[in-house]
């Protein structure tokens, strides 16, 4: 029998490159997931008693998946560019545990109801002419991917939504607005209509990538709150233009830090969440995980298993660490999609490993999550500095491939040494360590050598304070 991943893949993903055979397979292997768990949500509300989804509202869903199967064949790309929607898949698992429970949860009927704007927003792409009726939550309705309509007033209402001849009514009682789907967006000459804000792709053919700052499940579920972080509730127009300007100069750093940079970036990137800044934001810095987030940093961002093609972010200081954000977190949605394909390791889940990018105990999952972003983060600095005339920029980036570089150092003995990696994460992180020496064969000027040890060293001995047990 063939294995799930082919070696030759498995040795590209390793480097943390991945050309298109390689990403295809994860890319598919996570869309039939996603396809999969709206049908399973269809099968559960069926089986649901009626106290956890009343026959109204199991009437409403089937009729929606109607309307979703009439897009399809309208337009089937389209129709899925709606329930591939990275943020669709916070939403639909929210909804199994909720339709799965013993007892009815708060939030279900709410979260039930998101189907069918999911339905409207999936046909209005698709050119569909239809007609339906949605509820708009605390005064906006949300139509994923697309926008959102400012409905005035606290409390539920009602729009009457229809599509035809190439224009959407949205309609109120005493209220109406059009809106206009372009290839570029939605456009509307009513302020009450917030269009999703769409970045150009970074490569010609490839999908633009919009920055959601409205769909209500951005960062549902999302943990932020722990570590006092938060979503942006809606972008202003400078915040819009800040965004777009730093945008543009992300495509010329990362092909600065590699093509492959570049082509990952294109094919895994589907959505970008705006963060508001850490607490203590001080300066500029490279970007940390939401659960990573320290005191001064400028920066916080994550990526959710459940949300791929997805990047929360704060805004980045600079477009070479915007690159590197990007370099960072789309490494973690690699890993992730490759571990759901085939088993890595089978170590347990104990916190008990130091990694120098965190304060806190790590288990051996995060360990090697952390240490495949962070050599990606070595290369893609090391390149930039190999990259640059200006010596400003080329110092930010020797010193951000040394730290980098050195951290994975610290911990590749770790993962090296586990007998618990199955033969695809021994392949795995043997290609990391082959990348590893290859990056050492270019060593970052002394000083910048002396100080990333300094750090790690520093790193360790707190570690060893905080976490004496």
């Amino acid at each position: 029998m063939s294995p799930v991943v082919p070696e030759p893949l498995l040795r590209e993903l390793g480097r943390t490159e991945g050309g298109s055979e390689a990403l295809g397979l994860l890319v598919r292997d996570q869309h039939t997931r996603r396809l999969v768990l709206l049908r399973a949500l269809l099968d559960a509300a069926s089986a649901a008693p009626a106290a956890v989804c009343p026959p109204g509202r199991l009437d409403r869903l089937r009729q929606d998946w109607t309307l979703l199967e009439a897009a399809e064949r309208a337009d089937r790309a389209a129709a899925r560019s709606v329930l591939l929607h990275p943020l669709a898949g916070p939403w639909a698992q929210r909804c199994l545990r909720g339709l799965t429970a013993v007892a009815p949860t708060p939030e279900l009927a709410a979260d039930l109801a998101h189907f069918s704007a999911l339905a409207a927003a999936a046909a209005i792409r698709a050119g569909l002419p239809f007609e339906t009726r949605l509820t708009a939550p605390d005064g906006l309705l949300v139509l994923p991917t697309l926008g959102a309509l400012r409905t005035g007033g606290p409390g539920p209402s009602t729009v009457h939504v229809a599509q035809s001849d190439g224009e959407v009514t949205l309609r109120q009682e005493h209220a109406r607005v059009t809106i206009r789907p372009t290839e570029s967006g939605v456009t509307s000459g009513d302020p009450r209509w917030l269009p999703v804000l769409t970045l150009p792709a970074v490569l010609p053919g490839a999908a633009p990538v919009p920055l959601d700052d409205l769909d209500p499940y951005r960062t549902a579920g999302s943990g932020l709150q722990r570590f006092g972080l938060s979503s942006v509730a809606g972008l202003d127009g400078s915040e819009r233009a800040a965004w777009r300007e730093l945008w543009a100069g992300v495509a010329p750093m990362l092909r600065t830090g590699g093509a492959h940079r570049t082509a990952e970036t294109a094919v895994l990137l589907r959505c970008l969440v705006p963060l508001s800044p850490p607490p203590g934001s001080t300066s500029a810095g490279a970007a940390t995980g939401p659960s990573s987030i320290r005191e001064g940093a400028a920066q916080c961002s994550g990526t959710r298993r459940e949300a791929f093609g997805a990047i929360l972010s704060s805004r980045p200081a600079t477009a070479a660490h915007f690159a590197s954000t990007l370099v960072h977190e789309l490494q973690h949605t690699k890993l992730a999609a490759l571990a759901a394909l085939t088993p890595l390791h089978h170590e347990d889940a104990t916190p008990r490993h130091f990694a120098p990018w965190r304060p806190d105990a790590r288990p051996f999952d995060g360990l090697l999550q952390g240490a495949y972003s962070h050599i990606a983060l070595a290369d893609y600095w090391q390149r930039c500095a190999l990259g640059t005339d200006r010596p400003s920029a080329r110092d930010v980036a020797w010193a951000e491939h040394a730290r980098c570089q050195e951290q994975v150092g610290a911990v590749l003995p770790v993962l090296a040494a586990s007998g618990a990696l199955t033969p695809e994460g021994r392949v795995l992180v043997n290609e990391m360590i082959s990348m590893y020496h290859r990056l050492a064969d270019t060593p970052p000027p002394p000083g910048h050598l002396a100080r990333a040890v300094a750090y790690v060293r520093t790193a360790r001995m707190i570690w060893r304070q905080r976490n004496a047990r």
